[in-house]
């Protein structure tokens, strides 16, 4: 099964070098369940020919909004209203699930109250989920025929499920600890408040259930890849 990924950021060149850019992260997470991927550097105006260039999508996260002005967000939503037409399934995480949801029809704003990040639980109904956060947008509306599926007492609309074939996650189950490092370290600084920074250093070391959510992306995308 093919997979697209959908880049829509890259990240800091400071940690590209051990680490990778975003659809690397996202390659070794979902690595051992039987996928190929092609990469589309949309951010950088990389378009697939439709929806039938890949059996799944997914869209990565990015330092941009989705609701600011940039060339290659039209053309996004609108593959993604394509995607969503095909009934191929499609992943959306942090950017991903912000834009995927303003593209159907729901609206994301910069959260007044400010920002998660590093290690964060979320409710998913039947258990609790540690992943890691980056972000200070949210999605405040919802598209039509959307299922919230997880939250917490930060972020209401943390998951969605939009129709049978669309799944969007806001926190990062790509991002490990290291990446989390080097965000604090690179971006985070004179970004986001210092005592949030200190907290998720602190938090490093405590494990979030990475492996346990590419399960359910894996899942997810096979099951709508059949």
């Amino acid at each position: 099964m093919r997979i697209g990924i959908l880049q829509t950021g890259h990240a800091p060149d400071e940690v590209q070098g051990s680490l990778g850019d975003y659809a690397d992260m996202f390659r070794r997470l979902l690595d051992g369940h039987g996928f190929g991927f092609d990469i589309y550097n949309v951010v950088d105006g990389e378009f697939p020919a439709g929806p039938e260039a890949a059996d799944g999508w997914l869209i990565t996260g990015s330092k941009h909004g989705a609701y600011e002005a940039h060339d290659w967000i039209p053309p996004l939503e609108d593959l993604i209203r394509a995607i969503r037409d095909s009934a191929r399934p499609m992943i959306g995480v942090c950017f991903g699930h912000q834009i995927i949801a303003q593209a159907l029809g729901g609206k994301v704003e910069k959260f007044p109250g400010g920002w998660a990040v590093g290690r964060t639980e979320y409710d998913f109904g039947d258990e609790t989920l540690a992943l890691n956060a980056w972000h200070q947008d949210q999605v405040v509306s919802l598209p039509e025929n959307t299922q919230v599926i997880a939250s917490n007492d930060f972020c209401a609309n943390a998951a969605l499920l939009i129709g049978d074939n669309i799944l969007t996650v806001q926190p990062h189950p790509e991002f490990t600890s290291a990446m989390i490092e080097g965000l604090i370290t690179y971006r985070g600084k004179g970004n986001v408040p210092a005592d949030l920074l200190d907290s998720a250093r602190a938090d490093l070391p405590t494990p979030t259930a990475n492996a346990g959510f590419a399960a359910r992306m894996a899942a997810f995308l096979t099951k709508g890849g059949k």
